[in-house]
């Protein structure tokens, strides 16, 4: 009853700090000679639809690349019951590698929308998605993100959706381990980068708006010995503490924590990664809670779920993390074609805004003022440990629950 209230305040205001990175990287150039995606009538059968995909298929992020990539297709064939084909359109998939380089993602876009395609997907990595959306709008496309969690991709223009979820959705998620906010303190142990300061301030947004007081433990990313930090969590002696963490050195936290006796003092909670992750934790992963995005099992075998499951493994793939994405983006991509049209993107938006579907993680709308993808969320523990290591559900959390709060589109 208290989430739900809760949420409703979330979607009435959501502060600059998580959102000031939003119009830092929004920049991208008109195609030459593109004049736009909203002519066409959509009529003629035959019409086939070019989709581009852009994702990480080389870099950093390319084990999140594929399982999006493995899930897309497996998505497809699908909602296209097996034909590659909707409404008569073929649907044709061309993939592009950005490397995670936004640069490289701009390039293949723009090379794309030259080739008349109306249709973008993909995007690992949140500053390459932040890049894309801009020229998606300037060109009159639709413009389907991936894993890319960016909270500031939710409503920034009218031909942009988000087929996973975004940052606030975990945040409010680690919220309900917690319990009622007001008057609990709440420790963020991060690295001192980017990615660390960004996740500070998503709590303070979140549950200091809540009245929780929230600080910080900012560790140097070049950190081999991390004891002191975990020694600084212990002291405060937080009701919560919030990991975001990344790198080789995740072992080392995890050891230090268990060590110092944090995560025998209370609540730990971090994001469940992939399945590459689980062995990090070692013997504390028994003791951590973990806000999970999706997990193999995680929609209780619902009839998507099973069948995003069958179609990756039918095809060579591991179901993962984000093989749920990239499912939901080919879901997405088919109803705009199916409801909308094959050439008129302004048709594609306006069947994909307000739709709510059967997902691999259970029902799902595409919240008509801002694109976002309310759905559901999780929490887990670990059991077993190194290879035997496995998530197992603890609870579901509704999507209006943990909705993110509303934003009208930038347009």
């Amino acid at each position: 009853m208290r989430r739900r209230a809760v949420a409703t305040v979330h979607r009435r205001t959501l502060t600059a700090t998580v959102l000031g990175a939003a119009g830092l990287l929004l920049v991208g150039c008109t195609a030459a000679g593109q004049a736009g995606g909203d002519s066409g009538s959509g009529s003629g059968g035959d019409e086939t639809v070019k989709v581009g995909l852009v994702y990480s298929r080389t870099g950093l992020l390319a084990a999140y690349g594929k399982q999006y990539r493995d899930g897309f297709m497996a998505g497809l064939d699908h909602a296209t019951k097996g034909t590659g084909k909707v409404g008569g359109h073929r649907i044709e998939v061309t993939e592009q590698d950005d490397a995670g380089d936004p640069g490289k993602a701009v390039s293949a876009a723009k090379n794309l929308i030259g080739k008349g395609y109306k249709v973008l997907a993909g995007t690992t990595d949140s500053g390459v998605a932040l890049q894309m959306a801009p020229l998606a709008a300037q060109n009159k496309v639709l413009y389907v993100n991936g894993p890319a969690a960016t909270d500031a991709m939710t409503g920034v223009n009218n031909y942009t959706f988000r087929s996973g979820r975004q940052s606030y959705q975990d945040i409010l998620t680690a919220g309900t381990m917690l319990g009622d906010p007001a008057g609990k303190k709440v420790t963020v142990l991060a690295q001192d980068s980017t990615f660390g300061q960004a996740n500070v301030a998503a709590v303070k947004a979140v549950l200091g708006a809540e009245g929780a007081t929230v600080d910080s433990v900012l560790a140097p990313p070049s950190a081999t010995d991390l004891t002191p930090f975990a020694r600084q969590v212990k002291a405060g002696a937080p009701d919560l503490v919030f990991v975001a963490w990344a790198g080789a050195t995740a072992p080392a936290l995890w050891t230090a924590l268990d060590q110092q006796g944090v995560l025998s003092a209370g609540k730990v909670v971090t994001g469940l990664a992939g399945t590459a992750s689980y062995p990090v934790f070692g013997a504390a992963g028994a003791k951590v809670s973990f806000l999970a995005h999706y997990f193999p099992g995680a929609g209780g075998g619902n009839p998507v779920e099973k069948a995003m499951l069958a179609g990756v493994e039918k095809e060579g793939g591991t179901p993962d993390l984000f093989s749920t994405d990239g499912f939901t983006a080919a879901q997405m991509i088919v109803r705009a074609v199916e409801e909308g049209s094959a050439t008129d993107t302004a048709a594609m938006v306006k069947a994909l805004e307000g739709w709510s579907f059967d997902g691999v993680k259970g029902r799902q709308q595409i919240r008509a003022e801002d694109h976002a993808l309310v759905q559901p969320m999780f929490t887990a523990r670990l059991k077993g440990t190194g290879a035997a290591a496995e998530p197992e559900l603890v609870s579901t959390e509704p999507g209006d629950a943990v909705a993110p709060p509303a934003k009208p589109s930038a347009g």
